[in-house]
């Protein structure tokens, strides 16, 4: 099996399976990918419109076309040189399933008892379902509760909804029971779909959902790997700050969130973050420490829904629950590595034993070298600790610039200098994923691409958030987060826009939530909704198009460009300006044609860029390439492919020397974007700026122009902000 060149994301649902997936395969080749990356296609609840909720492992969704379809798409795909990457959910399941209503009723002594996460108490589970209201009613065989249905007699206990259930969830979602992989029987049985398909050669790559929540994650990517025959494999792992992925799990790399922050980043002003973020406080009332927002976020998610998962991991560390919830809010990664029966690893002694108080040092040596179930217990707790706290709490309460504020990343960190962006790209893994967008983005990589701008011009910002709000205002803690995705989204229909804001509104938790939700204050919102949406924002966005565009064009080659394998979220390859899901799983117009500039450019870049890495070596190596004159920090660029330090005639940054001639390699790239456009534009542009390239001829894939030796980067980037040569 070959690994991919790169991936094409395609969000499966009743609407759009595997026959309408095959129906766009000569679109998607044409575009230059070399394999579709598929959504969850084993069977899932009924209707579901993203398919993380497994019920049946031993079927392909039957409303895609099941076995036969999935057969039929893998040989059309082949008959267009393209192939299948499946995303694969170990960690959860539905509990509307046949194994779990067996455990339901029959307890311990069901067969399927070993195959799920539970915590017998008496004999039986505890199910959160109770509210106010009429109680459970028996009907026959079955008791009944609203939709619910249970087996009856059964040896479980209903409790109140609010309660934590009797078994590990995902996250806080009491529907998706947790299940047991490190069992090799349990894997088997959840897995015996996906091995046949590797078998037959119908699936030559794998993403695997949320391996934070794996009892061992180490040991499951080993079983994955050695049963799967090595094929291609990333793992959705959140990484933070400097984190890096453990060297001994058996993966190709990430899904690329680390990637994403850093692309970001690289297009963000620092300049702005103290203008931003006054503002921010200013019109909020929120504090300026971000670190602060997330501990208090942490502690309440923890109160509010991980009171049961407390409790349970106090049991089993010997430890009072207070002190376990103070541990981990205090983390401040999703998992510390640590195995149960083995040395932990240096670092996450010292992670550990720095967030330790005097009132916690005991409980953090047990976590780390204590029982079993404490150590993996705790390892289990702190990802949803972080999702729901980080990126579904304080995400939607700290955003001074919210293109900043996405999965894994830290919104209080403005910009990355150049060279720590190249020396980031050294250390990646070859074959890991890169992306901007996925199914899980909190905004699409357009929307960031325009918020990105505010960082260059926060007082011309502040003065049109000034009018808009001088106009309306509904929610200090609300205001600002909303202009910002007014203008990012723009143009957006009020009821899009008023699902996004009600969501924001829930996950922030401050005047509405999900568990408490407000009526009076969600109607005050969409009507404020409406009237937002009637504002003169676009007058604004068009101000800065010619800048976000730019941002936007620069990410996109970057991150398909630099090491790694890239991944394109659907519609992507043209401009998207989607919010948080469900608004980024809206169907997509294949049919779809360049409606401006942006899409235009955007779509040969990526055809362009796509088609070249598959002309590439798959992990060509990577250079830096530097600039050289007053206006050089504006520039981003590198090559990919057969070229040596020695290649460049000693004119890397820092030699002098030059180096002998040699033959020309061929299979080679260089990649150009222009950074701060804002700043670049009132500084004049480019004046004497240029680029060394290597040695040879160079031919711009976006313009047909040909280019060789040093390189004004004016004349460069006269067309277009951005520059794709091969060499020729």
């Amino acid at each position: 099996m070959s690994k991919p060149t790169s991936t094409y994301r395609v969000q499966l649902t009743p609407g759009f399976g595997f026959a309408q997936v095959a129906e766009i395969a000569p679109y998607l080749r044409e575009l230059g990918v070399s394999h579709v990356y598929l959504s969850p296609i084993l069977q899932a609840a009924p209707g579901s419109l993203h398919g993380y909720d497994v019920i049946d492992h031993s079927s392909i969704r039957a409303e895609f076309g099941g076995a036969a379809g999935l057969r039929e798409l893998a040989e059309q795909l082949a008959a267009h040189d393209l192939a299948i990457v499946m995303d694969i959910v170990p960690n959860h399941m539905n509990t509307e399933n046949a194994q779990f209503r067996s455990v339901l009723k029959d307890g311990t002594a069901s067969p399927y008892a070993s195959w799920f996460d539970i915590e017998w108490v008496g004999g039986k589970v505890a199910l959160p379902v109770l509210g106010d209201g009429a109680g459970p009613k028996v009907d026959g065989d079955v008791l009944r509760y609203y939709e619910h249905e249970y087996p009856h007699p059964g040896h479980y206990r209903l409790v109140p909804f609010t309660d934590g259930p009797g078994y590990r969830r995902f996250f806080d979602v009491s529907s998706l029971i947790g299940l047991r992989v490190e069992d090799p029987a349990v894997l088997f049985a959840t897995h015996e779909v996906i091995f046949w398909l590797l078998d037959e050669g119908l699936v030559e790559g794998l993403r695997v959902d949320h391996p934070d929540g794996l009892a061992d994650p180490r040991g499951y990517l080993e079983s994955l790997r050695q049963r799967s025959g090595g094929v291609w494999t990333v793992v959705e792992k959140i990484l933070i700050g400097e984190e890096r992925l453990p060297d001994d799990w058996a993966c190709d790399g990430t899904t690329g969130y680390e990637v994403l922050n850093r692309i970001t980043r690289l297009f963000v002003d620092p300049a702005g973050a103290d203008p931003l973020i006054g503002q921010f406080v200013r019109r909020t009332g929120q504090s300026a420490d971000y670190r602060a927002v997330v501990a208090r976020s942490k502690r309440e998610v923890i109160e509010l829904f991980f009171t049961g998962e407390v409790e349970r991991l106090a049991r089993a560390a010997g430890a009072d629950p207070a002190e376990v919830a103070e541990l981990l809010a205090a983390m401040p990664v999703y998992r510390a590595y640590v195995t149960p029966g083995e040395p932990p690893p240096p670092a996450s002694v010292e992670l550990i034993e720095e967030i330790a108080t005097p009132k916690t040092r005991e409980l953090a040596q047990t976590i780390l070298y204590g029982p079993a179930e404490a150590v993996t217990r705790f390892q289990q707790t702190t990802g949803p600790v972080m999702a729901k706290g980080v990126e579904d709490t304080a995400l939607y309460r700290w955003y001074p610039l919210a293109a900043l504020n996405e999965v894994g990343g830290e919104p209080d960190v403005f910009g990355i200098e150049v060279k720590e962006f190249h020396e980031f790209c050294a250390g990646m893994r070859p074959h890991t994923m890169t992306t901007l967008s996925t199914h899980d983005t909190k905004r699409s990589e357009d929307v960031r691409a325009r918020l990105s701008v505010l960082s260059e011009m926060p007082q011309e910002w502040a003065r049109a958030v000034e009018g808009w709000s001088a106009a309306l205002s509904f929610d200090p803690h609300l205001d600002y987060l909303a202009w910002q995705n007014l203008l990012g989204a723009w143009p957006i229909t009020p009821e899009r826009f008023a699902d996004y804001l009600l969501k924001a509104a829930r996950e922030a938790k401050t005047r509405t939530s999900w568990v408490k939700p407000d009526a009076a204050y969600e109607k005050g919102l969409r009507e404020f909704a409406v009237q937002a949406t009637q504002l003169p924002v676009g007058e604004f966005a068009a101000e800065i198009e010619p800048y976000a565009m730019a941002n936007s064009l620069g990410a996109k080659l970057v991150q398909l460009m630099m090491p790694g394998v890239p991944d394109v979220y659907q519609g992507n390859e043209m401009t998207d300006f989607s919010l948080v899901d469900p608004d980024n799983r809206r169907p997509v117009d294949f049919g779809r044609r360049p409606a401006n500039v942006w899409d235009a450019t955007k779509l040969l870049l990526t055809s362009q860029a796509l088609r070249l890495r598959r002309r590439l070596p798959p992990a060509a190596p990577y250079l830096p390439l530097f600039a050289t004159g007053e206006a050089e920090e504006h520039a981003i660029a590198f090559a990919r492919g057969c070229i040596g330090a020695q290649e460049l005639g000693g004119r890397e940054r820092g030699t002098s020397q030059r180096a002998p001639k040699r033959a020309r390699p061929s299979n080679a790239a260089v990649a150009v974007a222009t950074r701060l456009p804002v700043r670049l534009a009132r500084r004049g542009g480019w004046a004497a700026t240029t680029l060394m390239l290597p040695p040879g001829s160079w031919h711009d894939l976006l313009t047909g122009s040909r280019y060789t030796g040093r390189i004004p980067l004016a004349h460069l980037m006269c067309r277009n902000p951005v520059a794709l040569l091969e060499r020729t």
